[in-house]
């Protein structure tokens, strides 16, 4: 009893004394402010050009306004992070809103690509996709600046120099209608999936400048079959057909959920969509078809507001089963967790809520990511069992690129082993070359196969082999000459 009177005590002396604390600090409240900087300026770390205060402020868009194609040029907040499930009008106003306002958007949209990109539809003679069946397009068709004649001479130019004149041609590419933003088909696939025809906005490539579709589908444990789907689109519809006595109940479970659409933000059967009708949504292999990628693009959902959003091609699933690392800009560390999380709600949870059923179970996940790790690169014959050419089967100008590639064009440095990658997250720091928004860090991805995915980069503004060799003879200062650029370029056509 004399124990109990005390605990009493001494709480009732706790209680006492918070109270006066609370009174004489003048809080109400159970959490303390905080600590400020008084007087607080901030440095610009050295960013110049990219730090905020040179940036203009993200304007304060509606649902399907138009946005601007050079983003780069803005930063800061905008806006709240979360979304909500209605429209900014009536269904019957947002129809007949994106029918008067796309195709002038369309026609913009195309002449600011021809205006970066010379669409000419030349090929590499003789040389194909994995699939046999697509050329893989020449280039570099980056335009350059007026007064510059050739790369050669835009790269003898400083940093500096090219920043100050602004000559860089390969700035960032933005998702033509950021403030919508979402999945964005490619025709040849709207033409068999007439179901993802957006209302508002059409993708911005030609068919030829994206990888062949369906694409073929490798796995590990069959690599004698080659392409498993042997020219199919693997579906909802046919899986089981294809791939029982393939694989194992658990594997064909995982499959079953990346080919099973689900609604999306903008995908769904509610009015917050972009398609005339309502759909059942999309499925993880209506972009990474037959688990590589037939090119369309969306917004990376790890940042806000929604125009500083990255816009992300989407990446090939090939030879995942190698890799420690998903996502452009987060890290995510593992298939079973990127299956998990996918953002079909853009990163918004409440949005799923609203919309419909999207979170997957960490079993399915993981059956997902079973399946994922069974995705293997194309086959590469010229390449020997520890990834160099054999010198019997390859030419002399793919053997100086295979030279070039592990020495003077560093790219060695990070594009190693069996998948031509290290799986680490880089800072190319490309606003050295234009006044913008620093890109940050971003994750490396595999050169094994790459022949099948372009465009290339994360944002899909490199649109060949070649203009990506452009772009990293740039960025790293390499001042690699017309033939040791060309050299390269057809030796990652061997990787």
């Amino acid at each position: 009893m004399k124990k109990g009177i005390i605990i009493i005590i001494f709480l009732g002396a706790f209680v006492l004394v918070s109270f006066q604390v609370t009174e004489k600090i003048g809080l109400h409240l159970l959490q303390s402010p905080g600590a400020e900087v008084e007087n607080y300026v901030e440095p610009d770390y050295g960013l110049g050009t990219g730090h905020i205060d040179s940036l203009k402020p993200f304007p304060l868009l509606k649902k399907g306004e138009r946005s601007p194609f050079d983003l780069w040029i803005y930063g800061g907040k905008n806006g709240s992070s979360f979304m909500n499930p209605t429209l900014p009008m009536s269904w019957d106003q947002w129809v007949t809103f994106h029918k008067n306002q796309k195709p002038g958007l369309m026609e913009d949209v195309d002449n600011y690509m021809n205006s970066r990109f010379n669409f000419n539809g030349e090929a590499h003679s003789g040389r194909y996709m994995s699939g046999g069946r697509k050329e893989i397009m020449k280039g570099p068709i980056g335009r350059l600046p007026r007064g510059i004649s050739s790369f050669e001479e835009l790269s003898e130019l400083t940093p500096e120099e090219i920043k100050r004149r602004d000559l860089f041609p390969y700035k960032p590419l933005a998702h033509p209608l950021a403030s919508t933003a979402h999945m964005v088909f490619p025709d040849n696939w709207n033409k068999v999936h007439p179901e993802h025809i957006r209302i508002d906005i059409d993708h911005d490539y030609p068919d030829e400048y994206l990888p062949e579709f369906p694409p073929p589908m490798f796995l590990t444990n069959h690599k004698e079959l080659g392409d498993v789907t042997k020219g199919k689109e693997v579906t909802l519809s046919n899986y089981y057909e294809i791939f029982d006595g393939l694989l194992t109940p658990e594997q064909m479970e995982g499959l079953k959920e990346l080919v099973r659409p689900t609604p999306t933000t903008w995908f769904n059967h509610t009015t917050h969509r972009v398609t005339l009708e309502p759909s059942a949504g999309v499925s993880c292999f209506s972009c990474h078809v037959n688990g590589h990628t037939n090119g369309a693009f969306e917004l990376a959902p790890d940042s806000r507001p929604h125009l500083a959003r990255l816009r992300v091609g989407t990446p090939s699933m090939r030879g995942n089963y190698n890799l420690m690392q998903f996502a452009s800009k987060r890290s995510i560390r593992s298939m079973d967790h990127f299956a998990e999380i996918e953002e079909y709600f853009d990163g918004d949870p409440g949005m799923m809520q609203h919309i419909g059923p999207r979170a997957h179970q960490k079993q399915v996940a993981n059956r997902m990511g079973d399946f994922n790790a069974m995705l293997d690169f194309p086959p590469a014959p010229k390449l020997n069992p520890l990834g160099k050419l054999i010198s019997s089967k390859a030419s002399a100008i793919e053997l100086e690129g295979e030279k070039l590639f592990w020495g003077k064009a560093k790219c060695s440095t990070c594009h190693y082993g069996p998948a031509f990658v290290d799986d680490q997250m880089y800072d190319l720091q490309v606003e050295r070359f234009y006044k913008g928004r620093p890109e940050g860090p971003i994750k490396n991805f595999p050169l094994r196969g790459i022949k099948d995915s372009p465009p290339y980069l994360h944002d899909d503004r490199l649109p060949t082999l070649d203009d990506a060799v452009e772009f990293f003879n740039m960025v790293l200062e390499l001042k690699l000459s017309t033939d040791e650029k060309e050299a390269l370029t057809a030796y990652l056509m061997c990787l």
